[in-house]
Order: C-alpha cells, then structure tokens, then sequence
C-alpha cells in the first residue's frame, strides 16, 4: 500500500513539474512518464537496466546543488539539528517517523535482497553464498561499500534537502504547499531561477529513479511470499505473474491521480506508513540473520548486531511517541 501511495504522488509530482515547465494536460504527463517507467522494465535487459538507474542516481545531486546557492543560517542548522526539542505533539513525532520511513523503508529489504538474486542470475561467477562460502568476502565488501555509500550520500542529500526548505519556504513563510510545482514557484523569487530550474529537474529524475524500484519491490515481496518467479532477469513471458504486478502497481499509482491527490501530503503519510511498517520487518530480519541455525557461519553477530538492534528500537520509540501524542492529542 505504501509503495502503490508512493508510486501515484510521484507520478503526480513528476506530471505537475512538467505542467509547469511546459503548461498542458497534467494529466497526460502521468500517463506519460507511467508508460516510460513500465516500458523500460519489462523491455529493457537488466544489465542495461540497473546501469541506468545507477546514472540517474547521480541527478539526486541536484538538490545538493539547490542547497548550494542558497543563504543559510547555518547557527540555526546546527541548534535544530543538535538539540531538538522533542513534544508530546503528534505533528511533531509523524515527522519524525516520515524521515525514518524514508530512510529505512521496508520496501528497501526487499530490493536490496533482489538486486543480489538478480546479480546473481546475470554474472555468472556469482552462486549463493550457502554453496560458494569462498565468495563471501568479496560479496560482503561490495554490498558493505555499496550500503554505506548509498545511504550516508541518501542520508546527506535528505538533509539538503531539509535545509534548503527551512531556508528558503520556512523563512519566507510558506507553510502551506500542496504540490511539488507549487513548491517550485515558491521557491523561485526566493532563491532564483536556478534553484527552481535544479528543483523541478530534481522532482522528474528521482521520481523516474524510484517508481521502478517501488513497483519492483512491491511485485517481489509479494512473488517471493507466493513463490512465483520473480526478478528482471526473467523476460516478461517467463515470469507473468511479477511482471503484472509490477505494471499494475504502476497502472494503480496512475488511477490514484485521478481523483484530488494531494501529492506532498500523500508522499508524506507514505512514509509515515513505511516507518511504522518497518519496525515489525526489522525486528524479523534481526531475529533471522543473527539466528545460527538458520545462517550459519553468516549470523550477524558483534557490532553489526547491536547496531541493527538499537536501530530497530529507535524505530520502535519513534513509533510509540507517534501513538502516545495522538492519543493524548485525541483525549
């Protein structure tokens, strides 16, 4: 349900940004970029394919770059960023949870654990580990380097991207955006056409990034729990099941543009969904990999495993504070 949320706010997103730029039927534009995301999936080899995405992450650095040309209070940044305050507001603990559920999202389990079986299936020196244990230090050092940099470079655009907000929209005070165009037009006499030219560039290439992976890893979760075949390595006829629900995740994202979207705020209760959703699923991937029996000589164990278990409980206390304020809130 998250990712299907996700899909259709950033398709509207995208078909907004567009409408802008270009003026037109936003409506076309959704279309447009659904067909583009569904096409390259199902028709495009996978090598090609995961190339592709990789490239297209570098367009994340544009919001990097907005964050750039802008005047910041950086005395400011460092008060909110070091010493928050923290109140029994509901508003307050749902942002909270939004920046976990964007961070850790469960549907990044999945994916990450796909993309393995996938090079897996297309680079054929690679078997799973449980055959081949000879592989596992190199395996490890490249999902260990590619975990890493992706998200602390994730992670600091994120904030960038916070930053470039409270100093721009906040100062300004606009509070109220209800699209991401109308975040651009806001965004342009406060800190210049460039800005608004990177911003709107920003909005279409992550959203072509993570539509595929949203529908890739909804269509996964759900074949892998039904044991079809999955994967794009499969060509379309030899996996119908996951590639249907691959396009139909993508086709529903659609349809939900057609009635009044809110896409800001959908993509915010989203990831309010993801953050919550994610504590039960971290706490099943913890109890698993750091399980002997189930994984052997690769059970999590040492710093890696208290790590992965305070995360999991700063999760859960972010989504206990959510709960609690609400509650109060409602009483």
């Amino acid at each position: 349900m998250a990712n299907v949320i996700n899909i259709g706010a950033d398709l509207g997103a995208m078909g907004d940004t567009v409408t802008l730029l270009l003026a037109g039927p936003r409506l076309l534009y959704v279309c447009v970029f659904a067909i583009v995301c569904a096409v390259l999936q199902a028709s495009m080899p996978y090598e090609r394919y995961a190339a592709f995405l990789k490239w297209l992450a570098l367009s994340l650095l544009s919001y990097f770059a907005t964050f750039l040309v802008i005047d910041v209070h950086w005395a400011d940044v460092a008060r909110g960023l070091f010493l928050p305050r923290l109140e029994a507001d509901s508003h307050l603990w749902a942002t909270v949870i939004a920046i976990f559920g964007t961070t850790i999202s469960p549907y990044l389990f999945f994916w990450q654990a796909s993309q393995e079986v996938e090079e897996i299936a297309t680079h054929g020196p690679r078997r799973p580990l449980r055959r081949v244990p000879s592989q596992a230090a190199s395996a490890f050092q490249r999902i260990r380097v590619d975990t890493y940099v992706g998200m602390g470079l994730s992670n600091l655009i994120g904030l960038a991207i916070m930053i470039t907000t409270a100093s721009t929209l906040h100062v300004a005070g606009v509070s109220q955006i209800e699209t991401s165009a109308q975040a651009a037009e806001a965004l342009k006499p406060i800190a210049g056409p460039f800005a608004f030219g990177l911003f709107a560039l920003s909005i279409i290439s992550t959203g072509l990034l993570s539509i595929p992976v949203l529908a890739g890893s909804a269509a996964a979760a759900i074949g892998e729990s039904l044991q079809w075949k999955v994967g794009l390595h499969h060509k379309p006829g030899e996996a119908r099941a996951y590639y249907t629900m691959l396009l139909g995740a993508t086709a529903v994202g659609v349809a939900i543009n057609l009635f009044a979207l809110n896409p800001l705020r959908a993509l915010f209760w989203a990831a309010v969904l993801n953050g919550i959703v994610a504590v039960p699923m971290m706490v099943t991937v913890m109890l698993i990999s750091t399980d002997r029996k189930l994984m052997g000589a690769f059970r999590v164990s040492g710093k890696l495993r208290l790590i992965g278990w305070i995360a999991t409980a700063v999760m859960a206390l972010a989504s206990a504070g959510f709960f609690y304020s609400s509650l109060v809130g409602y009483m």
